[in-house]
């Protein structure tokens, strides 16, 4: 049997998921209310829907040059596949790793980090930060689309899988749901999510899937929430205020005061746009991979 979904099917994914996920956001904000868990305030939520809005219209204003890139590369496709549920479960698997290789540059190289910043810089975490988006990622995320298309996949299908893992994605950022048991082994669960938006050095650049867990296992990404260290949400360091034009170019602005150092050479000043966050060419700076070998060396030390 074969199954064909377009672009009708994907506009009735977001048209479904507007009132759900407003009845799941308003549930959750009543529970914070009378349970005085304090998971919202009025100008982070504020942000989370300027972010939103400023990503949703970017996206809109990219869609056609995004679907004209992606079904190019479908006319040249390697392999013609029948729509059948074999098909679909492989599209979705193979877009979520997609996902996570965009989601796992967003964080290992500093332009990119630079975009992916807003997502992570609040320092609450409730299903609403699930919209506060990577508001330039609709200029380059569909090029991570593209090989799939390339490999058979049709366009319309990849997006239509990829918005069921939004819809799920969104949900996980919650405090209100604990542990999932044996979904823990299978899936992103709000647990794994919560490590993913961390500043604890042990929880950093840990969790990267969107739907699916086993490509953190695969690539060594994967860190359990673990009890005796309470997650602390945002960015280290802070920053100096919290006001919207901040929020969108922070790193941006770090980035250019480093290209301004006088006598860089020219592979530094690629480095600093493209290497991992905290590098410098001066030796002083201090990736991820750096801060967690250290914290790690000091926890064996202490055992």
């Amino acid at each position: 049997m074969s199954i064909f979904i377009g672009e009708d099917g994907l506009q009735n994914i977001y048209t479904w998921a507007i009132p759900l996920h407003a009845t799941v956001i308003l549930s959750e904000m009543i529970y914070s209310h009378y349970s005085e868990s304090k998971l919202y305030s009025g100008k982070d939520l504020a942000q989370n829907i300027y972010l939103a809005l400023a990503n949703f219209g970017l996206d809109l204003a990219m869609k056609v040059t995004a679907m004209f890139v992606m079904f190019f590369f479908y006319s040249y496709r390697l392999f013609t596949w029948e729509f059948t549920l074999f098909y679909w479960v492989i599209c979705f698997v193979i877009t979520d790793l997609a996902y996570y290789v965009l989601h796992y540059v967003d964080h290992h190289s500093r332009a990119f980090w630079a975009v992916h910043i807003t997502h992570h810089n609040s320092e609450y975490f409730n299903l609403t930060t699930g919209f506060r988006s990577s508001v330039l990622e609709p200029l380059y995320r569909y090029l991570y689309f593209a090989p799939l298309a390339f490999l058979g996949f049709n366009p319309w299908h990849i997006m239509v899988v990829y918005a069921i893992g939004q819809v799920y994605g969104t949900w996980v950022h919650t405090q209100t749901v604990k542990k999932m048991g044996f979904l823990e082994h299978i899936l992103i669960t709000p647990s794994h999510h919560r490590v993913h938006h961390a500043c604890n050095i042990k929880y950093l650049d840990r969790n990267m899937g969107m739907v699916l867990v086993f490509w953190d296992k695969i690539f060594g990404t994967f860190e359990k929430e673990d009890e005796k260290v309470p997650v602390k949400y945002g960015i280290y360091p802070k920053m100096p205020d919290d006001k919207p034009l901040t929020v969108f170019a922070y790193e941006w602005r770090k980035i250019w005061k480093d290209l301004k150092q006088p006598n860089l050479k020219f592979t530094d000043r690629i480095n600093y746009i493209f290497n991992s966050p905290g590098w410098k060419h001066d030796g002083t700076g201090k990736t991820v991979k750096q801060y967690q070998k250290e914290y790690f060396e000091k926890m064996k030390l202490k055992t």
